[in-house]
């Protein structure tokens, strides 16, 4: 795919963390369905339709290669995962340069709620490169975000620890279109032993 032809909107996954709460079990490893976690995260965002996708890796990235089927998907390394999920967020925008991309469809590992569904919606809110779109759940801002690429140098300056792009967000409420996906999504995370109870 040259940058000439390539879909305006690129998806990224977040899978770096190291499941610290989890007693170290890296989330993208983690089993649902038979397959690893970041397999399946793959799958929904390209059954909602991002064909070209690129996905952060980090705590036990070799394994990840190893164990899960990512077809073609761009892999991001990233040394500084430990340092949190905005460290992943600059690490994956930062992959998209020079792609063509116009906007980013972030996604997280640990949200196996979040399906194809819902992650169409927010896809198909994207308008240009100033698009800044969330989905919410009964009105409460979520995941998937759809990051236009006009904000991407914003957000890689605002996104440290575990924040990600919450702080650029808080910043730019006014610019940022809400669309509801509570009908066909469960925005829970996959963060502790009681939580795995989700994964099938």
């Amino acid at each position: 795919m040259t940058e000439k032809d390539a879909p305006p909107v690129t998806g990224l996954l977040l899978a770096a963390g190291g499941g610290r709460r989890l007693g170290g079990r890296p989330k993208a490893l983690l089993r649902h369905r038979g397959r690893p976690l970041v397999e399946h995260a793959v799958g929904v965002l390209r059954a909602a339709g991002c064909a070209r996708v690129h996905v952060v890796l980090g705590a036990r990235a070799d394994a990840v290669r190893e164990q899960a089927e990512l077809g073609d998907c761009l892999l991001v390394e990233n040394p500084g995962w430990a340092d949190g999920m905005g460290s992943s967020l600059r690490a994956g925008l930062g992959s998209l340069a020079g792609t063509g991309a116009r906007a980013a469809l972030v996604a997280l590992v640990d949200q196996p709620g979040i399906g194809p569904a819902a992650v169409a919606r927010v896809l198909a809110a994207y308008e240009g490169e100033t698009s800044l779109v969330s989905a919410a759940y009964d009105g409460v801002r979520g995941h998937p975000v759809l990051l236009g690429a006009a904000h991407w140098a914003g957000i890689a300056a605002t996104a440290t620890g575990d924040r990600g792009a919450r702080t650029y967000l808080k910043a730019h409420e006014e610019a940022l279109r809400l669309v509801e996906c509570g009908d066909v999504a469960r925005p829970y995370d996959i963060d502790t032993e009681a939580d795995l109870a989700h994964l099938e």
